[in-house]
C-alpha cells in the first residue's frame, strides 16, 4: 500500500492516454518511455521500469503506449503513440518499438529528439523500430534506402539481423566483457530470450557478450552448435559471442528486455544504471531494483497482450 502514496498521475495528465509517474522526492530528470511492439509486452515491462525510477531514483517518467481507436493499450495498432510532445522535454528515452508506423505528426517529435542528440536506451526489437516505407520520416525504417539498416544501424549500431539462438528454446547467459559504469554493481544476467546476431561497427563498445545455452533455465549448459551467420560464414554460436549490450555516442543498445527479462536482477540493474550515466548523474553503489507492486509479466509471444487495458489503468497499480 505503500507505492501509491509515493508517486501518482500528475494533475495534467490524460490518463486515457498515457501515465505519469510522479517521484515523491525529484531528481530533476525526465525519462519518457515508448512502448509499443507485438511480442516482448513492452506495455507492461516499461512501466515497471518507471516505477522503479520514479519511486527508487527520483525520475518523473512518462509511458507511452500503442492506442487503438477505443483509447486500449493495443500492440497491434502501429499508427498512433499519443503523447510524444512529451520528447520536447525529456532528458532521456528508454524505448521498445518493434516496426511503428507512426505519422508525421507525431514522429516529428521523435526526430527532433534524435537530432538533439539527446540520450536512448533502447531495448530487444528497437534495433528495429520503424517500418516507414516513404514520406519524411523514411529513414527511420528498417528497409530504408536512405539510412542503410534505418535508425537501428544509423543510430544505434545494427539493426534486425536474426536470432542467433533458437527462440522460445534457448536463453541467454550474459557475458560482461568490459568496465563500465553501466555494468556497476551487475551480476548474474539471464534471460529467456534468445540472443540477436548482432555486428555493431568499430565505434560502439561492446559491454555484455550473449551466450547461448541449451534451455531456458539459468543453469542450462552453454550450446555447441554451429550457424550460418549473414555474412555467410559458418560459427560455433558462442565462439565469438555476439554483442548483446553495446554503447554508441549517446545511445545504449540491448538486445534483452521483454517484460519476463526484467525479472532478472542483473538487466534491471544495468538499465537503471543506464539512467543515471546518461542524465549525467551519479550512478549509486549497488542501486535499488527491487520490484515494485506484484509483478507477473506475461510470456513473450504474438497475441498475447492483455486485452482492454487502458493507460489510466497502470496509474497506480
Amino acid at each position: 500500500m505503500l507505492a501509491p502514496l509515493l508517486f501518482a498521475l500528475t494533475p495534467t495528465v490524460q490518463p486515457n492516454d498515457w501515465v505519469v509517474y510522479q517521484p515523491a522526492k525529484p531528481n530533476g530528470k525526465q525519462i519518457v518511455f515508448l512502448s509499443g511492439d507485438e511480442e516482448y509486452r513492452s506495455e507492461e515491462g516499461l512501466p515497471q521500469l518507471a516505477k522503479i525510477l520514479a519511486l527508487r531514483h527520483g525520475f518523473r517518467c512518462t509511458v507511452l503506449f500503442s492506442v487503438n481507436g477505443k483509447g486500449e493499450i493495443d500492440p497491434d495498432e502501429h499508427h498512433n503513440e499519443p503523447g510524444l510532445e512529451a520528447l520536447d522535454t525529456a532528458d532521456l528515452v528508454v524505448m521498445l518499438l518493434r516496426f511503428r508506423e507512426w505519422p508525421d505528426d507525431q514522429m516529428k517529435h521523435f526526430d527532433a529528439y534524435v537530432k538533439r542528440g539527446k540520450p536512448i536506451i533502447a531495448l530487444r526489437t528497437s534495433t528495429h523500430a520503424f517500418d516507414l516505407k516513404s514520406g519524411p520520416y523514411e529513414m527511420y525504417g528498417w528497409q530504408s534506402k536512405t539510412w542503410p539498416g534505418g535508425f537501428g544501424r544509423h543510430v544505434l549500431g545494427e539493426t534486425w539481423v536474426s536470432h542467433w539462438g533458437n527462440h522460445g528454446q534457448q536463453g541467454t547467459r550474459g557475458i560482461i566483457v568490459a568496465r563500465h559504469p553501466v555494468l556497476k554493481d551487475v551480476q548474474d544476467i539471464f534471460v529467456t530470450t534468445d540472443v540477436y546476431e548482432a555486428h555493431p561497427p568499430e565505434d560502439c563498445e561492446v559491454l555484455v557478450r550473449g551466450q547461448v545455452v541449451d534451455g531456458l533455465h539459468d543453469d542450462d549448459q552453454p550450446a555447441n552448435i554451429e550457424k550460418q551467420n549473414s555474412l555467410g560464414q559458418n560459427q560455433p554460436v558462442n565462439d565469438p559471442m555476439m554483442p548483446i549490450v553495446w554503447t554508441r555516442g549517446k545511445t545504449l543498445t540491448t538486445t534483452m528486455g521483454a517484460a519476463t527479462d526484467l525479472l532478472n536482477e542483473g538487466l534491471r540493474r544495468l538499465i537503471v544504471n543506464g539512467a543515471y550515466w546518461m542524465t549525467g548523474l551519479d550512478v549509486p553503489a549497488k542501486a535499488d531494483v527491487t520490484l515494485v507492486g506484484d509483478y507477473k509479466p506475461s510470456p513473450f509471444g504474438f497475441g498475447g497482450y492483455k486485452k482492454g487495458v487502458k493507460p489510466g489503468d497502470l496509474a497506480s497499480n
